[in-house]
């Protein structure tokens, strides 16, 4: 049995800048970060279909301590591995992490004020436990069981097990879905496929966005890179969180601004109604991303198509939607979702009680109530995740230098009764598919202070940098 003062959960881009914090700004304290997979990179080395990339600009979704350097602001997924693979040798982290690590369980000792953590391949304890694996299940995606599948004689894939060797070069293929993954999926896949159609039950809210950002790009070329980097920072994340906030407050005239912008883009022979008329509210469901218009473009030249109809069923050559209409296809790409799980589903124990995430609430978005020295590290919504990953990862250095300064060691949260009987939320607030499917395994957020999860990084930077540790909610103790 190993004993660490802090154990990381994850080595991908929340774990990674959670180890430059920790030795940064907590360099008394001896970390691990424990990947159960065999390389660092979490999503960015998890998922390889085909245009996989950032809905998000770099300068804000890189770390703040390691400025993007790359030309685009949108980046694509390899791009973002190797960025990834450079932060964490440039600052040594990489000699931190242990791989084939999966963490199955973990139990805290009140008396001893220790979690013991028990991964496929060791035990390890540590006074704090930070888990940083996100919240989507890296073992499977949502899978639907359409009907009469085992029909069809072509190939059906899933995005998150995407074959290396897949060769869909001059095939008719179908996507489903019209989330992030779809678009993405269908202008790449249109520059090799011989058609490729995104076949889609409801539509989603769609923006594009240049993948190259010139006001930065001159910024950078007449400026320091690090005071570059902050100007450039700056000026995205404040029309983000201006957009996002306009967007909320004025639903009726933004998606009328959106939906005008994509009817620009449209060929004549793609209507916006139903194809891009979303049924829910802007940002009720998070925006997609399009860079440089490429899905339209492919809508344009007539290499990609767009249909909105239910599937009745699958047949031995393509499906047969309920309109009565038959797509053929050799190859069928289920973009139907992804799975999301709490705290990368270990089992949590307090002094011999199991935790059932979803009976806690969120503690400024981080931990979870009456579970000691534990911190779950999830990002924004609205905007780019390493926003809020990182503004986590100072707090969490900022409570264990606490617990060092005032002798204690041990802090939980409690919430009081009132609020918990207080009308319950899910901590991820979206109406998405996969969040409500999601809903009944996740923890909740309160009505108000620190229980409510905002989404609003200016906000949230007052509050976790420079707010007081100490509140009526958070308890401080030694060990008994």
């Amino acid at each position: 049995m190993e004993h660490l003062d802090v154990l990381v959960v994850g080595a991908g881009l929340s774990g990674i800048g959670a180890a430059y914090r920790l030795q940064t700004q907590c360099p008394d304290r001896e970390y691990a970060v424990l990947e159960a997979r065999e390389s660092i990179g979490g999503t960015w080395d998890l998922f390889r279909y085909p245009g996989i990339r950032s809905d998000s600009d770099m300068f804000t979704l890189g770390f703040p301590f390691h400025p993007w350097k790359a030309a685009k602001a949108i980046a694509d997924g390899p791009a973002i591995l190797e960025y990834l693979h450079e932060t964490a040798a440039t600052y040594g982290i990489d000699q931190h992490i242990r791989f084939g690590q999966r963490v199955l369980r973990a139990s805290w000792s009140s008396a001893d004020a220790l979690w013991t953590v028990e991964t496929t391949q060791a035990l390890y304890t540590c006074s704090f436990l930070y888990v940083c694996s996100g919240y989507y299940d890296y073992d499977s995606g949502h899978v639907v069981d359409f009907p009469g599948q085992r029909k069809f004689q072509g190939q059906v894939v899933h995005p998150q097990h995407w074959p290396a060797d897949l060769d869909y070069s001059g095939q008719r293929v179908v996507v489903i879905g019209s989330g992030a993954t779809a678009v993405t999926l269908v202008p790449a896949m249109a520059r090799t496929a011989e058609h490729v159609t995104m076949l889609q039950r409801s539509p989603s809210y769609v923006a594009s966005r240049p993948a190259h950002d010139s006001f930065s790009d001159r910024l950078r070329s007449v400026l320091p890179e690090r005071l570059a980097h902050r100007l450039i920072r700056g000026k995205n994340v404040a029309f983000s969180t201006a957009v996002y906030s306009a967007f909320r407050r004025w639903p009726k005239q933004a998606a009328w601004l959106l939906n005008r912008t994509v009817a620009k883009e449209l060929p004549d022979s793609i209507p916006l109604d139903p194809h891009f008329t979303p049924r829910y509210k802007p940002w009720d469901q998070r925006l997609c991303l399009v860079p440089d218009a490429d899905l339209f473009k492919v809508l344009r030249d007539g290499s990609a198509s767009v249909v909105t109809d239910e599937i009745e069923t699958f047949t031995p050559t393509g499906l047969r939607l309920r309109s009565g209409a038959d797509l053929d296809a050799d190859l069928i790409v289920t973009a139907t979702g992804l799975r999301m799980v709490a705290l990368g589903n270990i089992r949590l124990t307090v002094d011999g009680r199991e935790v059932d995430p979803h009976d806690t609430f969120v503690y400024k978005g981080m931990m979870l109530s009456g579970v000691p020295n534990l911190a779950w590290c999830i990002g924004y919504t609205n905007n780019s995740w390493t926003l809020r990953s990182d503004l986590s990862s100072q707090y969490v250095c900022r409570l264990l230098n606490h617990l060092t300064a005032t002798g204690t060691s041990i802090c939980v949260p409690e919430i009081d009764r009132s609020e918990y009987d207080a009308p319950r939320r899910p901590v991820v607030d979206l109406s998405s598919g996969y969040i409500r499917r999601a809903a009944p395994l996740l923890p909740r957020q309160g009505t108000r202070g620190p229980w409510r999860l905002r989404q609003n990084y200016p906000r949230d930077l007052v509050l976790l940098r420079f707010g007081p540790i100490t509140d009526e909610a958070m308890q401080f103790r030694p060990a008994a």
